[in-house]
């Protein structure tokens, strides 16, 4: 089996341009063992791989494998040491239902790939039902966010939607609509009523959820701090999932 050891080829070429969206039309990259173990056990299709040579016996099972150098490998990948192994993995967007049912988490212009890879690890670790993101939040499938989420979206849906369409899906499945603030009108998030029907907005990471957001949500709450001005949206994100996991307050 040959091994690819130029820049200039075109298969190369053409899986580099994965890393920007605009070429994600159809499938996105993934790096790592771990992100390839996810997608095998989650029956994901993976259009080729491209591994070390060392590896090959790691990939027996894949019908199309391209070998490559550590420096083509380390052009394809993000992370500063690869871990052997990039793979192009088909896109599979699920269809949002009619109907919404359970928890969900909803990404307001969130713009940092770590935390929202790190708040749809968090939902899917709660056993949220699903997290939407808007338009303007940081893109899914690039090799940061991916890295992040560690898999995560192989087990939980997520979906992209704008605010209007949040708000008319909340409204026509019964859902509670919680807003996170830091504003005086909100509620601390421990003295909500028990509720396991709800989605919860978490904002942009400097300007947090937006003015129109919260007008139009069902409750505002906040996370009480004693010695700073506010937590990451992460870890806030993560506190408030937790203390809704299961259901209760």
């Amino acid at each position: 089996m040959n091994i690819i050891t130029s820049k200039s080829n075109n298969v190369i070429k053409n899986a580099k341009k994965l890393h920007q969206k605009k070429y994600r039309t159809d499938s996105y990259l993934i790096e790592g063992w771990h992100l390839f173990e996810e997608a095998v056990e989650n029956h994901a299709k993976i259009r080729q791989v491209f591994v070390l040579e060392a590896y090959l016996d790691r990939v027996e099972d894949i019908q199309k494998v391209t070998i490559v150098t550590p420096e083509i490998l380390s052009l394809l990948a993000d992370s500063k040491t690869p871990q052997g192994i990039v793979a192009e993995i088909l896109l599979e967007q699920p269809e949002l239902p009619d109907q919404l049912q359970g928890r969900f988490l909803y990404l307001e212009d969130v713009q940092d790939p770590g935390n929202v890879g790190t708040m749809i690890r968090t939902a899917d670790a709660a056993g949220f039902d699903g997290v939407m993101l808007s338009k303007a939040s940081a893109d899914l499938y690039s090799l940061k966010t991916l890295r992040s989420m560690q898999g995560s979206h192989f087990h939980i849906p997520i979906w992209k939607l704008d605010r209007e369409e949040l708000l008319e899906r909340a409204a026509h499945s019964h859902l509670a609509v919680l807003a996170t603030t830091l504003s005086e009108a909100s509620i601390d998030y421990r003295q909500l009523p028990q509720t396991d029907q709800f989605i919860l907005v978490m904002g942009n990471e400097g300007n947090g959820v937006r003015d129109e957001t919260i007008a139009m949500s069902d409750a505002s709450l906040y996370i009480p701090i004693d010695t700073m001005e506010s937590l990451n949206v992460g870890v806030a994100a993560g506190i408030v999932m937790y203390t809704f996991k299961g259901g209760s307050l």
